[in-house]
């Protein structure tokens, strides 16, 4: 998973990001990552447990524009990951 969102991370777009947030489930079980983002992997592993979706990697992609979003953060990465599911 490292080397996805580093091969992601290359592309300069979202090396600028200010965070990358992921998560996936895997058959071993799951995994995510914050990306300093405190929360926000967790967040995407809870609505991807709820859809019982193992395989599929999401990351959810912030950058800062200079207003801080407080606990509506999390609200921002759920509609990320809606618009994900909703999509499928």
């Amino acid at each position: 998973m490292k080397a996805f969102v580093k091969t992601l991370c290359r592309r300069k777009k979202f090396a600028k990001a200010t965070h990358n947030t992921w998560a996936v489930l895997l058959p071993d079980g799951p995994l995510k990552n914050d990306d300093g983002e405190s929360g926000a992997g967790m967040v995407i592993l809870r609505m991807l447990e709820r859809e019982g979706l193992e395989g599929h990697i999401i990351v959810v992609t912030r950058w800062f524009g200079g207003t801080k979003l407080g606990g509506d953060r999390f609200r921002r990465v759920q509609d990320a990951v809606r618009v994900y599911l909703d999509d499928m």
